[in-house]
């Protein structure tokens, strides 16, 4: 028996015991959110905190606690006979749970959510995978992957994919990696890493690509991190100019999120660090942009107010600040202005040099 299962089947125990004894079932769930979390520079990820809350069998409570008990039990199914279920596959199990059942997979996401944060475990772990896929990969990199059938091992070569490119797989622990890049170049724009991959830049810069396809799924990230520090190799981060890439998408990547602090450790790159698009980038290549929205606004200045890594870095809270008096945000794609190709001539070998001023 494995210790996840152990774990599953000592707390369904709990439940029993306490109803065998005619007292209320509780389940204590961790708080996911930035208000529950800690960040410490040099552990370089935001940790869970200590708050903690209660799901108690009430006549309040029986559906959402009857939910959870259902997916912990599947999620024992699972692991037991060694099968998997996408989250849009367990959305319509519960369709047979009766009066527990689902009614939109947002919910059943939630519940998912809450019993891998109970067990302080991933979802892959419990059985649960994603329905998106982890990422693009091209460049200087060898990937070595077993053959299921053969248990032969495979070596997977990321400059012979043409004009394509490596997807990540939904689990990379089992992965090895030989290269002699220099760097990691992660891309936020699917078609911003399509115009690398294109012209080349991994051969010209000796580097690894890596598309993130806007906030990078935990498979995406967990890739990073594990070639990064299997080959120590520095990954830079190449973003749109607007709060949600930098609030959302590369503080993510960086630092994980309050919503999976349980699990930050492991999915985050605490050593990224940010080659832009900054403010200061707008003025020195005069790039075009746009008005900031109203939701842009907001997020800059609740990160500027409540976020643990922007409070902790300064040269974050400037960037921020200088972006808000500026007015305006900018996109990957507006180097096009000054040509089609200025971004991979001009602007990343540029930036590429400077390596040691990038954002934290």
């Amino acid at each position: 028996m494995s210790v996840l299962t152990k774990k599953i089947q000592s707390s369904a125990e709990q439940i029993q015991k306490d109803i065998m004894r005619a007292k209320k079932p509780s389940l204590q769930l961790p708080v996911r959110s930035l208000q529950n979390v800690q960040y410490n520079r040099r552990r370089g990820f935001f940790a869970l905190g200590q708050k903690r809350k209660a799901r108690t069998l009430t006549v309040n409570t029986v559906k959402t606690f009857a939910q959870t008990l259902k997916m912990i039990a599947t999620s024992k199914t699972l692991v037991d006979t060694q099968e998997i279920a996408t989250k849009r596959e367990m959305y319509y199990i519960s369709k047979n749970w009766g009066e527990a059942r689902f009614l939109e997979q947002d919910e059943s996401d939630t519940i998912m959510e809450d019993v891998e944060a109970f067990f302080l475990v991933n979802r892959e772990q419990l059985g649960f995978i994603p329905e998106e896929k982890g990422g693009d990969v091209a460049g200087r990199l060898v990937i070595k992957d077993t053959d299921p059938n053969t248990g032969k091992v495979l070596r997977i070569d990321c400059t012979k994919f043409g004009s394509g490119a490596y997807s990540v797989p939904i689990s990379v622990e089992e992965l090895g990696f030989e290269t002699k890049a220099k760097f990691i170049l992660a891309i936020e724009t699917a078609g911003m890493f399509q115009r690398l991959v294109k012209h080349r830049f991994w051969a010209k810069h000796n580097c690894v690509l890596v598309s993130l396809g806007g906030v990078p799924t935990r498979a995406c990230r967990r890739f990073i991190r594990r070639l990064s520090d299997t080959c120590k190799l520095p990954v830079y981060a190449f973003m749109d100019g607007d709060p949600y890439g930098y609030c959302n998408i590369y503080r993510t990547l960086k630092v994980g999120s309050g919503n999976a602090a349980h699990i930050n450790e492991f999915f985050c790159v605490p050593k990224a660090k940010f080659l832009g698009v900054t403010p200061q980038d707008i003025l020195d290549y005069k790039l075009p942009t746009h008005p900031l929205k109203e939701v842009d606004i907001k997020r800059a200045r609740d990160a500027l107010k409540n976020d643990p890594f922007v409070r902790s870095h300064p040269p974050w809270q400037k960037a921020l600040e200088h972006m808000l008096e500026m007015g305006v945000r900018v996109e990957q794609q507006a180097f096009a202005a000054h040509g089609l190709n200025h971004v991979l001539e001009v602007y990343l070998p540029e930036k590429l040099k400077k390596t040691g001023l990038f954002l934290p």
